[in-house]
Parts: structure tokens; sequence; C-alpha cells
């Protein structure tokens, strides 16, 4: 037996490079394996009839705003003729815009009040050895998501706090989700502890550590953390419409609600168009829709490299 040949049986252990290959693939777990070209197709097909089913509604959506149709419909997907009237109309009056201001002030000061309760409970939550009942008041976060007062209790302390016909009505009761609470403890217990007692060897108080290590390495659940309030506060019309009997503090999707579900005319607003342009009442409608999606849209691709990573480094442990 040459040298060069008991050198290659040496690296290999005696066994052949074929039979490592096979072990290899043996010890590698299913869902690593490389599928089968078939599978790949199923794959794809799949996931193209999901994404046409969900653009499909969206696309017809935004031809129907568009449409200058006297009955709104639009030729397959797209509309007969286009026109800006719908929009026209919509912002010529005061409803919508000023709607669309209060909507954009709740989630903005809502999203920034929800980040400093969920961000400093869930610091204090995860630091078990040195705060003293860390394990009851976590069992208390976690009753509330099986739990739940009701309506009418939550009208009744939203009434006996004097907050009916407010903002605030809108904002408080939403300040602390108890998902997004353990999903931003799971986060910070992944910290290493090591971080945390050289800080404290240097001086640095729990203020400290917070600001000045935790949170420079938590951008991306609080990212998506921030992502999920800002959604719930935008989307939100059903507290508004419990809370609110004042309809200029009324936010776009009370609105959108009122002009799409209740069919409310647009006429209120007391914009008629010049030229007396009879818009279709369902283009009016469907671009309140719009108008109502456009600017959480716009957030999203901003927030979206943040997403995979702050979700899964947060909600799964080790």
């Amino acid at each position: 037996m040459s040298a060069v040949t008991r050198t290659r049986e040496g690296a290999g252990g005696g066994v052949p490079r074929t039979q490592r290959r096979l072990r290899a693939r043996a010890v590698r777990p299913p869902w690593m394996a490389q599928p089968s070209w078939p599978v790949q197709a199923l794959k794809v097909l799949v996931i193209a009839f999901i994404v046409l089913v969900m653009l499909y509604p969206f696309i017809y959506v935004i031809a129907t705003s568009f449409s200058a149709d006297p009955q709104g419909t639009t030729t397959g997907l797209l509309p007969k003729h286009y026109n800006l009237a719908a929009f026209r109309t919509i912002f010529a009056g005061d409803v919508v815009l000023r709607s669309l201001w209060v909507s954009v002030g709740i989630t903005l000061v809502g999203t920034v009040l929800a980040l400093i309760v969920t961000i400093t409970m869930a610091y204090g939550l995860s630091r078990t050895r040195q705060v003293p009942g860390t394990k009851f008041v976590l069992f208390v976060v976690l009753g509330t998501m099986l739990f739940s007062a009701g309506i009418i209790p939550n009208y009744l302390l939203i009434k006996n706090l004097g907050l009916l016909d407010t903002y605030w009505a809108l904002i408080l009761p939403g300040v602390a989700n108890a998902f997004n609470i353990v999903v931003m403890r799971n986060f910070f217990m992944e910290i290493p502890e090591e971080l945390f007692e050289s800080a404290r060897i240097d001086g640095a108080s729990e203020w400290q550590i917070l600001v000045r290590i935790v949170l420079p390495l938590s951008k991306a659940v609080i990212a998506v953390i921030g992502l999920f309030y800002a959604v719930g506060y935008w989307n939100d019309f059903f507290n508004a419409m419990l809370y609110l009997n004042d309809s200029t503090k009324w936010p776009i999707q009370l609105v959108l609600n009122q002009y799409v579900i209740q069919g409310a005319s647009m006429g209120q607003t007391g914009a008629p168009m010049p030229g007396h342009i009879q818009i279709p009442a369902q283009s009016i409608q469907m671009a309140v829709v719009v108008v109502a999606t456009a600017p959480i849209l716009v957030v999203y691709p901003f927030a979206q490299r943040f997403f995979t990573k702050g979700v899964l480094t947060g909600a799964v442990k080790g």
C-alpha cells in the first residue's frame, strides 16, 4: 500500500468518501435536507397562489378608487376610465383629513408610551435575581392573556376615570400588552449576564445599564414591538366607537367604518365637486380604504429587516 493511500485512509478513519457523505446525510435533520425539484415546484405554485389571493382584493380596491365609471365597477381588475375625483372629494372636506391627523397623533403618542411601559416592565421582569416578586408579577401578566374584564367593566372604568370623549381613552388601554412584554422579556434574558456584572462593577446603575447596554442591543426587538403597537393603534376603531361621542375626534378607522360599513354619504363633508361630476359611491368608499391603509403600508418596509430577527430572538429561548 502506497503512502498516499495510507494517508487518505488515515484522514478518513478508514472509511471511503462515499460512505462518509451518506452518513452525513443520515445525520442531517429532515428540515435541512435539500428538497427534490417536484417539491420545490409545488412550493412555488402554492406561494404564487397565496400571493395572488392576497393581491387580488388589494388591486381591486385601488382600481375601484380610481374608477370614474358610473357604477364604480371595473373591467377585470382595471377600470375603464381613470379619475382622481374620489380622492379630491374626500380631501375637499375636513372629515377624512382631520381623522387622518387624529390617527397619526394617537399612533405616535400611544406607540411611544407603550414602548416605554413595555421596555421598563420587561427589563424588571428579566432581572429575577435583583427584583423580588418577578415570578408573581409575570404570572399576573400571563393571566391577562387568558382572562379579560369585558366591554362593560372597561367602559365603566374609562367613565369613572373621566376619560370619555378624550384621546386618552384610545391610548391608555393599549399601553401594556402581555404578549409583547413576554417577547421583550425573553429577549432581555438572552443578553449575557457578564455584561450586567461588568457594568455594575464599573459603578453603573440599573437605569444606565438599561439605556447604555440593553437598548442598543435590542434595536431589532424594539422595532418589531413598536410595529405591533403602531399597527394596533392605527387599526383600532372599536374603542373609538365606545368611548368617543364627539365625531370631530374620530380616528380614520372609525370614519372608514362609517362610510364603508355603515354606508354613510360622503356628501356630509360639504365638498361638492365642480362641474357636477357624478362620482360612484363605491369609488369614494374604496378611496377612503386606500387613504386609511397607505400610511401603515409605508412604515412596514422600514421595519421589515428587523422583523424576523426580532421575533425569533425574542420568542425562542436557548
